[in-house]
C-alpha cells in the first residue's frame, strides 16, 4: 500500500521478491507484481484536474504542479516551478503545464511556496473538496484525485480479489491519507512518528518507521 503509482513502485517490489498485489497512487492502482500489469486503474479526467488547479489558484495565486500519468509504465511529470523533496524520484520536467496533460493522469500534485503541505492542504478542501478528494501524503506531498478515491478504495478492491474484507485486514500507516484506511480495516496501527491527525484515529501506536514498527507488531501477533 503506497501513494506511489506502480511504475515508482516496481522496483522496490522487485527488490524485495514481492510477488503479490499492491495497492498504489493512493489506491487508484491494484498493480500485481507477479504479471507486471494493473489489475484495477481509476483515471483522472483532464478537465477535472484542470478546473481543480483553476479553482485552487484563484483562492492562493501561484501553485506549481505535478502528475502521475496512468497505466504501469506511466510517468512523473513535472511543470517549471515544481519541485519534490529528497528523495527524489524518476520525473520528466516539462516546458509549461499543458503538456503535463500528454497521456491520461491518474493524479496531481500540487506546491505552492510560502505555505506548509498543512496549509495547502485546507485551502484546496475549502476551495475544491466537492470536486476532488485531496490528499496530504507527506512532506511535498498535497495531491488531487477523483473523488471517492483513497486508499480504503483499492485496499478494499484488492482485498476482494484476495477473498478478503476489512474484518480479515491490519492497516499500518504514518499520514493523513491513511486515515480512510484506518475506517476501512478492522485495526488500524499508527507509527510512533506519525501526523496527529492519524494518530488521533489509531486503535494502536507501534514505534516509528525508523525502529521497525511494523515488524514488532506483526512478530507480536504471528510470532518472530
Amino acid at each position: 500500500m503506497t501513494g506511489r503509482p506502480a511504475p515508482q513502485t516496481r522496483a522496490l517490489l522487485h527488490a524485495i521478491g514481492y510477488r503479490g498485489l499492491a495497492v498504489c497512487a493512493q489506491g487508484a492502482q491494484v498493480y500485481d507484481a507477479d504479471s507486471g500489469r494493473l489489475v484495477h486503474s481509476v483515471r483522472m479526467e483532464r478537465e477535472l484536474a484542470e478546473t481543480a488547479l483553476g479553482k485552487i489558484e484563484a483562492e492562493l495565486g501561484q501553485v506549481y504542479a505535478g502528475v502521475n500519468q496512468d497505466g504501469s509504465d506511466g510517468l512523473m511529470l513535472m511543470e517549471p516551478g515544481f519541485v519534490t523533496p529528497p528523495p527524489t524520484l524518476p520525473s520528466v520536467r516539462v516546458r509549461r503545464r499543458g503538456e503535463l496533460w500528454s497521456r491520461p493522469i491518474c493524479k496531481v500534485l500540487l506546491m505552492a511556496r510560502g505555505r506548509t503541505e498543512d496549509e495547502l492542504t485546507s485551502v484546496a478542501r475549502a476551495v475544491v473538496g466537492d470536486l476532488v478528494n485531496v490528499v496530504m501524503a507527506g512532506p511535498g506531498a498535497v495531491e488531487l484525485q477523483p473523488r471517492g478515491l483513497s486508499k480504503a478504495y483499492g485496499l478494499e478492491r484488492a482485498a476482494a480479489l484476495l477473498g478478503r474484507t476489512g474484518a480479515d485486514t491490519i492497516a499500518f500507516g504514518d499520514m493523513p491519507n491513511d486515515i480512510p484506511m484506518f475506517g476501512w480495516a478492522r485495526h488500524g496501527v499508527a507509527m510512533a512518528n506519525a501526523h496527529a491527525e492519524l494518530l488521533a484515529v489509531a486503535d494502536e501506536v507501534t514505534c516509528a518507521n525508523t525502529q521497525d514498527g511494523v515488524a514488532a507488531v506483526l512478530e507480536r501477533l504471528y510470532g518472530a
